[in-house]
């Protein structure tokens, strides 16, 4: 049973966006107003934010503003961050249920989900996920990427595949004003991509895009944006589609568009946007991928495509796969390999039908890799709901250590590194000199040791 004189303790697996709206909600909730709630915030990486540090494309400064936000969260007194803690090696599920009251997983989504068609495996064939962990400075990656073909395509119909296809149009100096390092920019600016191929095996109506990030392909004045008019093709139930939602109506009159405008002048770079195009295979010689395979679809008349046999071999040098992630198998908690999350209803952790107590989950592990950043609160308010509901029927775990400070203890016994969140302004001010000295508003830093030394430099092992 739970001491209810003492404040909830939780731990919170995975500091992105997921992770600290769940610390926010728990401590906005009416129910834990006069118990109160003591919040440790985990993250392997020595920096929060997940998601938005090492997912986000580096020139959408707007979309990072949600940063502010998320540090008023952390900035409360309830919250603690415990950075540079990789659960399952560091600390254990055994050693969280011994200090908390419940446990939430919030690790999000890292690696690519798989693409079952032939080539997959060629020199040349990359995962979107490994792309955009370079390119965002990511530590657990390599430091270079090969990008040496002229003629590259992406496969996929959402916000990643459009990140990545503005990347990859984009020239290095247009991109040197954002936060990328330099590692980054000297790779970028190498570039010899002059034709960008994006393929959708749908229509227009079906794309997964968000009109503000179909609009930012056509800012740079180095892209031009080409549709084929042969691909804006509506079916009633396409037309349905458009009618019931604004978003898609938008979508779809923005590529509409594209199709019927002049050439643009200037533009040394060619951004393809194709449509009833299914990609069937990647196709290789010498193990390199010399080309893409692709299908003719047409519409069926409900929105959904029927194959037509007629297939076309495109010139392609490299292929990037951005066709959803795939969520982190967290050791000793079940994982559905199929669906890519952590079993659960409404947030609560479930292992063969039964409620695993004091265990819950939110965010993209909780729900698969979909929606908008934002649409993670929702997750967070429900499974939060659960929390105070099981606390009430006292139906949490019973910690024998809660005491804020023995898991410090812990962690220092064991010689965890840990970085916290006044160590984060540190490394924000260091990330933000860097910036400085070029003229810039930041410099990430991508190596892990510097990223310590800057946060937690009492905690760098001498040389």
């Amino acid at each position: 049973m739970s001491d209810s004189s003492r404040p909830l303790r939780v731990a919170i697996v995975g500091a992105g966006p997921a992770g600290i709206y769940a610390a926010d909600a728990l401590m906005k909730h009416d129910s834990l107003t006069d118990r109160g709630v003591s919040i440790d915030l985990y993250e392997r990486m020595p920096a929060p934010f997940g998601l938005i540090r090492y997912g986000v494309a580096p020139d959408h400064p707007r979309i990072k503003g949600i940063i502010t936000a998320l540090h008023k969260v952390l900035d409360k007194p309830q919250v603690r961050l415990l950075g540079n803690v990789d659960y399952g090696t560091d600390i254990t599920l055994a050693e969280l249920q011994s200090h908390y009251d419940a446990v939430i997983f919030s690790t999000g989504a890292t690696d690519d989900r798989g693409l079952d068609i032939p080539g997959v495996e060629l020199d040349g064939s990359y995962g979107a996920a490994q792309f955009v962990a370079w390119y965002d400075g990511h530590p657990d990656f390599p430091r270079t990427w090969p990008l040496e073909q002229e003629k590259v395509a992406v496969i996929g119909v959402g916000n990643v595949a459009l990140d990545v296809a503005r990347v990859l149009a984009k020239t290095g100096d247009e991109l040197l004003p954002t936060e990328i390092p330099a590692n980054v920019y000297e790779g970028l600016k190498a570039n010899k991509a002059v034709e960008v191929h994006v393929f959708g095996r749908r229509g227009p109506a079906q794309a997964k895009f968000t009109p503000l990030e179909l609009k930012e392909l056509d800012h740079s004045p180095t892209i031009e944006v080409i549709v084929n008019p042969e691909d804006i093709d509506y079916d009633e139930g396409s037309a349905v589609a458009r009618r019931s939602s604004k978003i898609t109506d938008q979508v779809a009159t923005i590529i509409e568009n594209y199709a019927i405008r002049e050439p643009k002048q200037g533009a040394i770079h060619k951004l393809f946007l194709h449509f009833f195009e299914n990609p069937t295979e990647i196709l290789g010689a010498d193990g390199k991928v010399v080309g893409l395979r692709t299908e003719r679809t047409e519409l069926d008349g409900t929105g959904n495509v029927r194959a037509t046999g007629k297939t076309t071999d495109w010139e392609i040098g490299a292929v990037y796969r951005a066709v959803g992630y795939l969520s982190d198998n967290l050791p000793q908690i079940p994982f559905d390999q199929q669906a890519g999350v952590i079993p659960n209803e409404a947030g609560r952790v479930f292992d063969e039908g039964a409620h695993l107590t004091g265990m819950y989950t939110t965010g993209w592990v909780k729900r698969g890799p979909v929606g908008l950043i934002g649409h993670t609160k929702g997750d967070a308010n429900e499974t939060v709901e659960c929390i105070v509901e099981d606390m009430t029927n006292d139906a949490l775990l019973s910690p024998a250590t809660p005491g804020d400070d023995a898991i410090i203890a812990l962690l220092e016994g064991k010689g965890v590194p840990f970085t916290t969140w006044d160590g984060w302004y540190r490394l924000d001010e260091h990330e933000r000199k860097l910036g400085e000295a070029e003229g810039r508003e930041r410099v990430k830093v991508v190596e892990r040791e510097e990223m310590l030394a800057a946060s937690e430099p009492h905690k760098v092992p001498k040389a």
